[in-house]
């Protein structure tokens, strides 16, 4: 697939992505202008109420900013892994009709994968491709911890990618 298009392929999915988030911030606006109101009433519940309420626009923003860092940093490691030739193929591998991979062939595939981690667990791309592997296991737990591992360890790897 060429750059053109991978950019062209993206674009519905950012154009979704701001959507949501300008929707998401639009609602986070009117909800810290009614936290505001409820304290300039001036009664004692009206501003437990409106700094209960304040505080929900941040931690929004929070969430959204964490997320999106995530998703834009996983994406970074996969093109990184895919342009070393390292990327996880599993286009071989049977799947059940939900197109999730069969059982055995992802517990296979994990085996393999957590030897490579092991020979060399400060690898970012090994630390990513057990990742992978652990979600593809359907352990979503271990596959967040690793990534975010893997991300530590991509991110220090090179003082540029900071």
């Amino acid at each position: 697939m060429s750059a053109d298009t991978s950019k062209r392929s993206s674009l519905p999915i950012l154009l979704m992505i701001g959507f949501l988030v300008l929707g998401l911030i639009m609602y986070m606006a009117i909800l810290g202008w009614r936290g505001v109101q409820l304290i300039a009433a001036g009664t004692p519940t009206g501003i437990g109420v409106g700094l209960g309420v304040l505080i929900l626009p941040v931690l929004g923003a929070w969430m959204i900013y964490s997320t999106l860092s995530a998703g834009l940093w996983h994406q970074r490691l996969a093109a990184a892994a895919g342009e070393q030739g390292r990327d996880l193929d599993v286009s071989g591998l049977p799947r059940r009709p939900s197109g999730r991979l069969e059982r055995d062939a992802a517990d296979a595939l994990f085996d393999q994968v957590r030897a490579e981690w092991e020979a060399d667990p400060d690898d970012w791309c090994n630390t990513y491709r057990i990742a992978r592997a652990y979600d593809y296991a359907g352990d979503r737990t271990r596959a967040r911890q690793m990534m975010k591992t893997a991300v530590a360890q991509y991110r220090s790897s090179d003082p540029e990618r900071r």
